[in-house]
């Protein structure tokens, strides 16, 4: 079993940045890839970006490029997401996931989920 937690969301305005950390603990042997989804009132989860655990593959939503950095640290099995220059449009609960199998856009390749942490930008 693994369990994940995030941290880092919060209240910000147009043009501000956040930086939302994950850690995962347990069982975390068998993780291959970790990252982060979103999911906004009315709308389905939605892939936002993913590395592998030797970061050979590194991949982002198309509105997310450019604008948001994902970085690891393997040796403490933590995950980042640097977020700049947010929209409204980012405006969601954001999740970690792990996967035991692939980098991957669809949830359903992911195993293990975080609780979420809320973010929302408004002016």
């Amino acid at each position: 079993q693994v369990q994940l937690v995030e941290s880092g969301g919060g209240l910000v305005q147009p043009g501000d940045a956040l930086l939302l950390s994950c850690v995962a603990s347990g069982h975390t042997h068998n993780i291959y890839a970790m990252g982060w989804f979103r999911q906004a009132s009315g709308r389905e989860r939605e892939f936002v970006a993913a590395t592998d655990n030797r970061g050979r593959t590194t991949c982002y939503a198309e509105s997310v490029k450019g604008r948001f950095t994902l970085t690891r640290d393997n040796a403490k099995n933590t995950v980042s997401l640097q977020m700049n220059a947010l929209e409204p449009e980012d405006s969601a609960k954001y999740y970690c996931a792990t996967s035991g199998v692939a980098v991957s856009t669809a949830p359903e390749l992911y195993n293990y989920w975080g609780q979420g942490t809320q973010v929302t930008v408004s002016s």
